[in-house]
C-alpha cells in the first residue's frame, strides 16, 4: 500500500459556496481536501494583488479554478501586462480594484510588509482572502488580521504549500498516530542559495517590506515545526550577515535553539550562502520509537527512517519546486492550496493551515528576532 497520493484527501463539494466560515480548529490529516471534481461548483471570482513571479502562478490557477476578474499592482505596466495575458481588468491599487469589483476571493501577492493592511482592507470589503506567506511581519499585525476575518465573517487563508509534500503528510500521519512515541529532539536545516541578483532593485532584503530571512525564506520550516509539535518556545539565537554585506539589511545565516511543548530541545540552522544552488531543506525527528528525516532541497524526500513497526512505504513523487530564473523557491503545490480554498468555501473542507498556526509562526519568528537583538 502507498500512503498519501493526492486522492487520499478527497471531498465532494456542494453546488453552493459557504460564505460563513466554520469554527477554526487544528485539522487532522483526513480533513484537508483534495478534490479534482470541481466542475459542478459555481465559478468563484478572484482578484490578484501583486503582479510578480508568484502572482503569475496564482493568476494561472485562478483561471483554472474560477474567474480572474481583476489584477492590481502599483506598477500599472505590470498590471496591464497581466490583464492582457489573462484577459482581465487592471488597476494600480487595491482600493481602485475594490471600487469596481467585489470578488469572492482576493489573493495577496505583494511584499511581506503590505500583507496585513491589504488583507484587512479586502476582508472589510466583504472578500475572502488568500495571502502569500508570511502572514505578516509582526504578531500584532497577524492578530489584527485574524480579528478582521472574525469581524467580517470572511475566511482568511495563508499559503503554506509545503504541507502538501508527500513526505510531510506521511510524517504528520505518523505523528498523529503516535507512532514515534515521545519526541526526544528535533533538528531543522535550511541551507539555501540567494544571489545578489535576487535582491537587486527590489523590496527583498529590506527590514520594512521583507522583514528577514526567517519570514521570507524559512517560515515554511517553522510552520511545519508548529504543525507537527505545537507551539515551540525559542530559547536563544545567534545571527550574522556573512555573505550579503551591503545587499540586505538583516541576517543571511543563523542558529536558533528552541524547546518543544514537551520540553524536548530543538535547533534551527539556516543560511542563504549555499554555493550556486539550494543545498538542503530538512527536518529530523528523534522519537523514542523511531527516527525520521525529511530532506532533499525542499522537504521533498524521505531521506531516512528507522521505525518500530512497519516503515513508511514508497511515496508518490511530489511536485517540482517553483523556478524563478536565478533562484529556486519551495515546492509548487499551489494547485492544492486553491483546491483547499474551494473545498472550504464549498462547505466540505477544513483549512490545512489554521490561522492559529499561521499566527504562531509569526510569534515564533518575532520572538527569535528579539532574542538575537537584531
Amino acid at each position: 500500500m502507498v500512503y498519501f497520493t493526492v486522492d487520499d484527501f478527497t471531498f465532494n463539494l456542494n453546488l453552493t459556496l459557504n460564505l460563513n466560515p466554520p469554527t477554526h480548529q487544528r485539522p487532522t490529516t483526513t480533513d484537508f481536501l483534495l478534490n479534482h471534481n470541481l466542475q459542478s461548483m459555481p465559478p468563484v471570482t478572484f482578484a490578484l494583488i501583486g503582479c510578480g513571479h508568484i502572482g503569475q502562478r496564482h493568476a494561472k490557477l485562478m483561471q483554472q479554478y474560477g474567474q480572474l476578474v481583476a489584477v492590481a499592482d502599483i506598477d500599472l505596466a505590470k498590471a496591464n501586462a497581466f490583464a492582457t495575458a489573462f484577459s482581465t481588468n487592471a488597476y494600480d491599487s487595491l482600493a481602485q480594484l475594490l471600487a469596481h469589483h467585489t470578488p469572492d476571493v482576493v489573493a495577496i501577492c505583494t511584499p511581506n510588509g503590505l500583507h496585513a493592511a491589504q488583507t484587512i482592507t479586502a476582508l472589510q470589503a466583504g472578500c475572502h482572502v488568500l495571502t502569500e506567506k508570511p502572514m505578516a511581519i509582526s504578531f500584532t499585525d497577524a492578530t489584527a488580521m485574524m480579528q478582521a476575518a472574525a469581524d467580517s465573517g470572511r475566511h482568511l487563508f495563508v499559503v503554506k504549500q509545503n504541507r502538501f509534500n508527500p513526505p510531510v503528510l506521511a510524517v504528520k500521519h505518523l505523528l498523529d498516530q503516535g507512532r514515534l512515541g515521545n519526541i526526544l529532539s528535533v533538528q531543522l536545516n535550511c541551507f539555501w542559495h540567494r544571489p545578489a541578483s535576487y535582491y537587486a532593485h527590489s523590496w527583498k532584503g529590506t527590514l520594512a517590506l521583507d522583514g528577514g530571512t526567517l519570514y521570507t525564506q524559512f517560515s515554511h520550516f517553522i510552520d511545519l515545526l508548529i504543525w507537527y509539535f505545537g507551539a515551540a518556545t525559542p530559547i536563544a539565537a545567534s545571527f550574522a550577515n556573512t555573505g550579503h554585506h551591503g545587499i540586505i539589511e538583516f541576517e543571511d545565516s543563523g542558529v536558533v535553539i528552541f524547546k518543544l511543548p514537551n520540553g524536548a530541545p530543538g535547533s534551527l540552522n539556516f543560511t542563504l550562502n549555499a554555493f550556486a544552488q539550494n543545498m538542503e531543506g530538512s527536518i529530523t525527528i528523534f522519537g523514542e520509537k523511531g527516527t525520521l528525516k525529511i530532506g532533499g532541497q525542499y522537504l521533498n524526500t524521505l531521506e531516512y527512517q528507522q521505525l518500530e513497526g512497519a516503515p513508511i512505504p514508497t511515496l508518490t513523487a511530489g511536485n517540482p519546486p517553483n523556478q524563478y530564473g536565478t533562484y529556486t523557491g519551495s515546492m509548487s503545490n499551489h494547485a492544492q492550496v486553491y483546491e483547499n480554498v474551494l473545498s472550504v468555501l464549498g462547505g466540505h473542507g477544513q483549512m490545512i493551515n489554521s490561522l492559529a498556526d499561521a499566527a504562531e509562526t509569526i510569534r515564533f519568528i518575532e520572538t527569535v528576532y528579539g532574542l538575537a537583538q537584531r
